[in-house]
Parts: structure tokens; C-alpha cells; sequence
């Protein structure tokens, strides 16, 4: 009876493993379909942005042309990020005729794009370029953006041909229009 009983023990236990292994597997599966090409934005969506790892996003905030480029790194979860993001929208707003670009890096979760980003860039009205960064790796990207920047949002670039300068700090409206008019007025 004792030899029933393991024997039984022993067959329950061999068909969890495998249907765990199997779910696993499957689950693996997956998760690869789900995966995106690195530089690719994801597929078409009803998304107001597009979605880029960092070499995808790279060029963009490298540009050389003749304009002044705004690049804030920002979270719909960061309240410093979101209580400064109507400085950056007035700067676009205003100075856009002036040669000036704005883009808005997200740094949400993918899992919140639909639930949280998308409505909350819906419901501010924003204008400016949004993208959102999906990289897991911050330690090959974090430093590529700036050697000194801890990682801390809201994080800011602004630059215009070689002349950069990157802010790991939350803007008043003044601040921001007082860095943005020292490139402004270096280029005039």
C-alpha cells in the first residue's frame, strides 16, 4: 500500500511538472512574438508617439541641423516631470518659428502606454513630439545620454550643432526660457 502511494505521489507530481514546463515554454513563446526589432517603433497604433530602444532613439536627440533642440526625459508617474511639462509646451508654442524643437522622451513603463500615457498626452492636449524609450538597458543608454546623469527624471538636453548642456533638474518656466535663450542668442 506504502509503494501505491509514492507511485501515485510520484505520477501527480511528474504531470504538474510538465504542464508547468509546457506553460513555461509557451509562455516563452510568447513573449518572443511580442518582442520588437531594436530601432523599430512598434507597430501601428493608435498611439500619439512612437516607441523606440536607445539606438532607434539616438538620432533624434543627435541631430545637426540648424535648429535649438529641447529633449526633456519625463514619466507620467514623476510629478516634477508633469508639473514642468506646460513650460515645454509654452517653449514649443513660442519659439517653434524661431528654429526651436521640442521632443518629450517617456520614460513610462510599456505596460502603462495604453492605460496611462496615451490618455494622460490626450487629456493635456499635448503638441509637442512625444516618444517613449523602451531600453532595459539603463546602463548602456543612462550614460550614452550624459556621462554624469544618475538616471534622475525629469532630466533635460538642450542643444544646437556642438554646443550642449544637459540639466538633471525640474525647470521653472523663467529657467527653462533663460537656458533655451542662451542658445537662441548664440546662434543669432
Amino acid at each position: 500500500m506504502k509503494y501505491l502511494s509514492l507511485i501515485v505521489v510520484i505520477l501527480l507530481m511528474s504531470c504538474k511538472n510538465e504542464t508547468s514546463s509546457q506553460a513555461i515554454e509557451e509562455s516563452n513563446q510568447n513573449s518572443l512574438v511580442d518582442q520588437v526589432e531594436p530601432n523599430m517603433a512598434q507597430p501601428e497604433t493608435n498611439r500619439p508617439f512612437e516607441v523606440y530602444d536607445y539606438d532607434g532613439l539616438e538620432p533624434l536627440i543627435n541631430k545637426e541641423d540648424d535648429k535649438v533642440h529641447v529633449v526633456n526625459f519625463w514619466a507620467t508617474w514623476c510629478a516634477p516631470c508633469v508639473k514642468e511639462l506646460p513650460y515645454f509646451e509654452a517653449v514649443n508654442e513660442t519659439y517653434k518659428a524661431k528654429g526651436v524643437e521640442v521632443l518629450l522622451v517617456s520614460l513610462d513603463f510599456p505596460k502603462d502606454y495604453d492605460t496611462k500615457l496615451t490618455p494622460f498626452l490626450e487629456k493635456k492636449s499635448i503638441t509637442s513630439k512625444v516618444v517613449a524609450l523602451d531600453d532595459t538597458d539603463q546602463n548602456r543608454w543612462i550614460p550614452a545620454i550624459d556621462e554624469n546623469w544618475s538616471g534622475a527624471i525629469p532630466a533635460t538636453i538642450i542643444y544646437m550643432g556642438d554646443k550642449r548642456q544637459f540639466y538633471e533638474k525640474s525647470f521653472t518656466q523663467d529657467e527653462l526660457e533663460t537656458e533655451l535663450l542662451k542658445f537662441l542668442s548664440a546662434d543669432r
